[in-house]
């Protein structure tokens, strides 16, 4: 069945001389992301409307309206709290006394108990969930432990020295205290913060050093960065070739592992990935001081660790203060985006790749001039 859009007129004069075209400046950013969805493929949009009912406006109209706000910021949140045990004991209670005593006509005795029976099965969901979870935990910790300890071996056979630096410790297996579950997103994650530990995700995003373009985003449940490289490179190289290729990953210190930086000289990009946290403001002599020499047969990670260290790769390295991080700040702060609005992994990572167009359009909008 043919459906019948309200059409899409930005040049439709009003009863008087103006018209809506007249508000806005030629290089306004609305204008730009009109002209941009106009060049969007909405076959699968189209698609899903039946043509009953009243007159819908077009898609088109409605996903620049989403676009343009996501990159002005236009957000909103909410918030819930539950008590159970103690209320489930106190009802059965009352159920024993109900032939001797008078109940609040709008209780409702046997669905009070459904109502927070099923809560307690939740409950008892979650715990099983904490455990499975805490298992995952320990299995990444107990792997990250391993490669730690053969790393330190490694060395000590080759230079003939002890390491310096304490030994890694064994992860412990099981639950810890502050291991959560959200009975109301149960796909999100506890997760560290500025501000202590919070129930979110992690938010993903790979920044070309030239233009300040997000190339790559995606969402994770992982608390800790370095699980993120690998999937990081796999979206990269599924990118367009006319795009370019990618050749160097610059990183924090969160992101580093051993096996990063395998990954990352296996798929031909060299990585700056530093083992630990770099200093800022070095002094004077320090940052003229000539290259360090070369180690002799070097591994990928200490050739990585020499890399950074020379002047060259300081200068290479220092670009990721002025590229990822500008770009989360300015979503942040200017666009507005704090948190997330929507629950579940797959709705959550369709925001952040909204917030992420949102981002691309205005930068596109300035590098056009």
């Amino acid at each position: 069945m043919a459906v019948e859009f309200i059409t899409i007129d930005r040049d439709t004069p009003y009863l008087f001389p103006p018209s809506v075209q007249d508000y806005l400046p030629e290089d306004h950013l609305a204008r730009f992301v009109a002209e941009m969805v106009d060049q969007l493929d909405m076959s699968a949009l189209l698609g899903v409307y039946a043509g009953r009912g009243k007159k819908p406006y077009h898609p088109a109209m409605l996903v620049a309206l989403l676009f343009y706000g996501y990159a002005t910021g236009t957000f909103s949140s909410r918030k819930l709290e539950v008590q159970l045990q103690a209320e489930v004991e106190e009802l059965l209670r009352l159920a024993e006394e109900a032939d001797n005593s008078s109940l609040p006509e709008e209780m409702d005795i046997p669905e009070e108990l459904k109502r927070r029976e099923e809560r307690l099965a939740k409950i008892s969901q979650a715990k099983a969930e904490i455990q499975a979870r805490a298992q995952v935990r320990f299995e990444r910790e107990q792997a990250e432990y391993e490669e730690k300890k053969a790393r330190r071996k490694a060395k000590q056979e080759r230079t003939g020295k002890k390491p310096g630096g304490r030994p890694p410790k064994a992860p412990s297996a099981g639950p810890r205290a502050k291991d959560q579950v959200s009975l109301t997103d149960e796909d999100s994650r506890i997760m560290p913060s500025n501000e202590g530990f919070k129930q979110s995700y992690n938010a993903q995003a790979g920044v070309d050093a030239d233009t300040h373009l997000i190339v790559e985003r995606h969402i994770s449940q992982q608390p800790n960065d370095k699980q993120e490289v690998a999937p990081t490179l796999e979206r990269l190289q599924r990118l367009p070739d006319e795009l370019g290729q990618v050749d160097t990953l610059l990183a924090d210190t969160g992101y580093f592992s051993e096996a990063n930086v395998k990954c990352c000289e296996a798929d031909s990009i060299i990585p700056y990935i530093p083992e630990g946290r770099q200093g800022h403001n070095e002094p004077l002599q320090q940052r003229c001081a000539a290259d360090p020499p070369e180690p002799e047969q070097p591994n990928a990670v200490e050739a990585m660790a020499h890399r950074l260290k020379t002047r060259k790769g300081k200068a290479i390295y220092a670009q990721r203060k002025s590229t990822v991080e500008t770009v989360f700040g300015i979503i942040k702060h200017v666009q507005g985006f704090r948190q997330f609005l929507l629950r579940g992994l797959d709705t959550v990572g369709g925001e952040w790749s909204l917030v992420c167009i949102g981002w691309n359009l205005k930068r596109l909008h300035v590098l056009r001039g």
